[in-house]
């Protein structure tokens, strides 16, 4: 990455002005002592006294010259080699901070991307440049708002020099990490206008931007699942644990038996304690823990007792239940510590979100589930725990994050609904909403592997149809003909349709995967209503995206 050009222009002009002033300061004092020259011995210790300032100053020189060059070399970003990787090149943090939360965020999200075994380096964004700018493949902007929606100080150089217009950026792919205070009228607002400004130049998204509200930390943790993602490294540890209620597994239920696919599960789950409420949109975050005989078989072989009890950060559990939510680590760096030693050495397994399928009036938190496979073949640790080793009535370590971007329009326009897999969940909760409020003028795209196998809730859609509650519904079997049909298929056939729902005021609301279909699906609309009117609905509010 190239040093500003603006910067070398300065230093190019600083030396000569500072040594011009330097002789007019000189000029000034040999006027006032005029005719007062007379040479005098200062004596030893004034000699040496200089001495020691003069080697000061030209030790303080050298080492900025070489801190400069440190910093040219560190920035140094070449463009992408021919046939080159796209995961083997760096993947920048930019940061631009007001009081410092942006930089300690910024170098949170470093360490935990080198953690991963990914390339992550930091660079504060008043850095950057345009060509500097062009030649990066991927980055993340973690970026806080001072005053009335205004960029940080530190950022106002690349403000000025890089974003009075678009700069063609179609070979960038982008997160953002922006920091807000609801109390503020311009929530987020340099985050927001460093986002437009991607987009025109044709940036594209590694996943959503996330909108912190004074620091909070389900956003956050937020973050770090889309950097878990990002990196691969689905153990990556929290930042801040969670703090979970207690909830039962009341039921589950395999719904795609068969299929080519993954196995879907319906989970149903109950408060132990209180009664919390949630929203359409809004999601969970679960605790998970590791299977029972995966613990029992590490205390048998570190010869530990799974049932004594031990108390550490106000919390008693045995052994065992500490385990069971934890990291194992290595049976050899168990040896020689005592169990409430062992507890504490501890780090929690993160936690994983997942989108809620129903409303507070169905009795229960249901969920839509597919179970991962890792490398060697076993569960993922997050459905591994929800779809085969809790058992029914089996306790579930549950939070509930507000999802407030992803909440249903107040009125009644027209709602069309994109999904797919899994991502029907959210989409599901959204059309309760809906029917529940009286608005029937929704419209669900929705696409799978098999219709004889992978028609999730199934019942509960065709009778909205029937009711009338599902103005239309265009559903898309990537495996049922020759030709593979993805649900951002359907979109571009019906595209005199939705240029007349989106006409008619409709808001799009995006639900699924980020690898394939949520991209497809943006395409079509860009292609369809034209990129100005894309962002005209981001930017309205009336586009929005819950993907993964």
């Amino acid at each position: 990455m190239s040093q500003p050009g603006a910067s070398s222009t300065r230093m190019a002009w600083g030396n000569p002005l500072l040594c011009a002033m330097l002789a007019i300061i000189a000029g000034g004092l040999a006027t006032l002592h005029a005719g007062e020259w007379e040479w005098h011995d200062p004596g030893a210790a004034c000699w040496l006294a200089a001495g020691a300032v003069l080697l000061a100053w030209l030790g303080f020189t050298a080492w900025l010259g070489w801190w400069r060059g440190r910093q040219a070399r560190h920035l140094s970003m070449p463009a992408m080699a021919p046939g080159a990787s796209f995961e083997r090149d760096p993947l920048w943090v930019a940061y631009a901070s007001q009081t410092g939360t942006a930089e300690q965020l910024a170098r949170q999200t470093v360490q935990s991307l080198q953690l991963a075994g990914m390339d992550a380096r930091l660079i504060d964004l008043g850095v950057l440049d345009a060509d500097a700018l062009v030649q990066a493949r991927r980055m993340l902007f973690v970026v806080s708002t001072t005053g009335e929606g205004d960029a940080p100080d530190g950022a106002m150089r690349f403000v000025t020099r890089c974003m009075r217009a678009p700069l063609p950026l179609a070979h960038l792919h982008y997160g953002l990490l922006a920091l807000g205070d609801h109390d503020y009228d311009d929530f987020c607002g340099f985050g927001r206008q460093l986002r437009h400004w991607l987009q025109q130049g044709g940036a594209l998204t590694l996943f959503d931007a996330v909108e912190v509200d004074n620091g909070d930390p389900a956003a956050l943790r937020h973050w770090q699942h889309h950097l878990s993602l990002l990196s691969g490294a689905t153990e990556l540890p929290d930042w801040q644990r969670p703090d979970y209620q207690r909830w039962q597994l009341l039921e589950r239920r395999l719904l795609n038996p068969g299929s080519l696919g993954g196995p879907c599960f319906h989970l149903a789950l109950r408060p132990l304690e209180g009664s919390p409420a949630w929203q359409a949109g809004d999601l969970v975050e679960i605790g998970p823990r590791h299977a029972p005989a995966e613990v029992a078989r590490w205390l048998t072989q570190s010869s530990l007792d799974g049932e004594a009890w031990v108390e550490h950060e106000g919390r008693r559990a045995s052994l065992r239940e500490w385990l069971a939510g934890s990291h194992l680590p290595a049976v050899e760096d168990a040896r020689g510590l005592s169990v409430t030693e062992l507890v504490a050495s501890l780090q929690a397994l993160p936690h994983r979100e997942y989108s809620i399928a129903s409303l507070p009036a169905d009795g229960s938190l249901q969920l839509l589930v597919r179970r991962m496979q890792r490398a060697d073949g076993t569960p993922g640790v997050g459905s591994g725990w929800l779809t085969e080793y809790a058992a029914t009535g089996a306790e579930i370590a549950l939070r509930i994050r507000a999802n407030a971007g992803f909440h249903m329009p107040a009125d009644g326009r027209p709602l069309i609904l994109v999904g797919n897999g899994t991502g029907l969940a959210g989409l599901r909760a959204l059309l309760k909403a809906r029917i529940a409020a009286g608005h029937s003028r929704n419209w669900l795209l929705f696409g799978e592997r098999q219709a004889a196998h992978d028609f999730y809730h199934r019942d509960d859609i065709t009778q909205w149809q029937r009711n009338g509650q599902l103005a239309r519904l265009d559903l898309a079997w990537s495996r049922d003909g020759a030709v593979r049909v993805y649900v951002q298929d359907r979109l571009r056939e019906a595209a005199a349709e939705l240029r007349s729902w989106v006409d008619a005021g409709a808001a799009i609301y995006v639900c699924g995967s980020l690898d394939g279909m949520a991209p497809g699906v943006d395409a079509v609309l860009r292609e369809v209503l034209g990129d100005a009117m894309v962002e005209r609905l981001r930017d309205d509010g009336r586009y929005r995206r819950d993907v993964y």
